[in-house]
């Protein structure tokens, strides 16, 4: 019944930008930190971005200066703007839920992904 939907994926020329969300249900979104990983063709899934409870975010270094993730809480939706973009970005963009260990949930979500393609 959780389920982690990802969207705004697409072909884009490098240098260009997208956003992408991912809205969630059956969890209540506050209590979960939330967190963008991507994954291309035979390479291992890579952190990306995470948010905490509270809206602080962290970045990998490959894409700091070049994202920004956050979140809405209203909406039950966490985006990732991605600017600047390199063809070193293509990938499929998955978004993940951590539980707060305040609460009895101990499992991780994760959604289907959303395949971002840079080419020119």
């Amino acid at each position: 019944q959780v389920q982690l939907v990802e969207s705004g994926g697409g072909l884009v020329q490098p240098g260009g930008s997208l956003r992408l969300s991912c809205a969630a249900s059956g969890i209540i979104f506050s209590w979960y930190a939330m967190g963008w990983y991507r994954q291309a063709p035979g390479n291992e899934r890579e952190l990306v971005a995470t948010i905490t409870r509270g809206g602080s975010p962290n970045y990998a270094d490959s894409v700091k200066g070049r994202v920004t993730i956050s979140r809405d809480n209203a909406k039950n939706t966490v985006y990732l703007q991605l600017n600047s973009l390199k063809p070193e970005d293509t990938a499929v963009y998955y978004c993940n839920a951590v539980p707060s260990p305040l609460i009895p949930d101990r499992t991780d979500y994760w959604g289907k992904g959303t395949l971002v393609t840079v080419s020119s």
